[in-house]
């Protein structure tokens, strides 16, 4: 039986990923804070510990050996350095979930060679923002790493379980007739349903042999003026859509143009991803109707 390590496993994709893989009779461990609450019971075993705290994270891993790490919550070099170092000699396949973040935006598709991460410098001593810590953490993973390692680049991940709640922003406004900013409606977005982002991390640690930057999304992509046109045609209200407005009308999707992914190779390899079209329209009325319970 193969044993696999979680560290982000107790929500949104995460808890998806470890349900899918005790489904397949994996093996799991958790590696948690002990700060949230899971639904999983005896099923898992647990390690607990900050894995800010390089300390706290070796005392907690030990000896211990795994198949597959899969890490969900690395935001930093420093982050990935310790794990580099604490996971020496003890994991044979590390997969870090990194971001389309990563990417500029701008009107052509986004290959994963275009941001080079096996060369791409990093500083433990660094605060930077969101997508260039991504980076770092994939450069350090891709240039220290003594094991084979993989970094997932998801786009936005929605599902009914999104703690963010970007989804909702907009459904939610549009029922409720308030304004919703969006500088650039044209601009083309990827998505991934967070179930299907579960199904391909499973797939890629224990069905395929990539690594490096891998890019992951559904099929398809979608204007952001499409899918207010949908939220429309769901809740049965105009949106009332502005390019400027007060910073908390701005929409979280509101990217200034495009930002989409190539997924070759991810496909060359084997993966099939869903269509877009298949479940963005049902998750919009999954949510429609959520929002029209909370306001009665």
């Amino acid at each position: 039986m193969q044993n696999v390590l979680v560290i982000g496993g107790t929500r949104f994709f995460g808890r998806d990923l470890v349900e899918l893989l005790l489904d397949k009779g994996i093996n799991v461990t958790l590696l948690t804070r002990g700060k949230t609450e899971d639904s999983f019971g005896d099923r898992v075993q647990r390690l607990i510990a900050d894995r800010t705290d390089m300390q706290a994270l070796q005392q907690a891993v030990g000896s211990r050996t795994f198949d597959i790490v899969y890490d969900n919550i690395c935001y930093n070099a420093q982050e990935a350095i310790d794990a580099c170092a604490v996971f020496s000699g003890k994991v044979g396949r590390y997969i870090v979930t990194s971001s389309l973040s990563v990417y500029d935006f701008g009107e052509q598709v986004l290959h994963e060679e275009q941001v080079d991460t096996y060369h791409h410098p990093f500083d433990p001593q660094a605060k930077p923002d969101y997508a260039e810590g991504k980076r770092q953490v994939e450069a350090v993973f891709f240039q220290q790493a003594n094991f084979p390692a993989a970094a997932v680049r998801f786009p936005i991940v929605l599902g009914p379980n999104d703690y963010t709640k970007r989804l909702h922003f907009h459904v939610g406004r549009v029922q409720r007739g308030e304004v919703i900013g969006i500088p650039n409606p044209a601009a083309r977005m990827n998505f991934i349903h967070e179930q299907e982002a579960a199904e391909f991390l499973y797939w890629l640690g224990l069905s395929s042999e990539l690594t490096g930057p891998v890019n992951a999304r559904s099929d398809g992509e979608m204007t952001l003026l499409e899918m207010m046109t949908l939220i429309e045609q769901e809740t049965g209200v105009k949106a009332i859509v502005r390019s400027k407005t007060e910073e908390s009308e701005q929409s979280p999707f509101g990217v200034p143009s495009s930002w989409i992914m190539d997924t070759s190779k991810a496909y060359k390899a084997g993966f099939r991803f869903r269509q877009l079209s298949e479940w963005f329209p049902l998750l919009v009325s999954q949510i429609a109707a959520e929002e029209r319970g909370e306001q009665t």
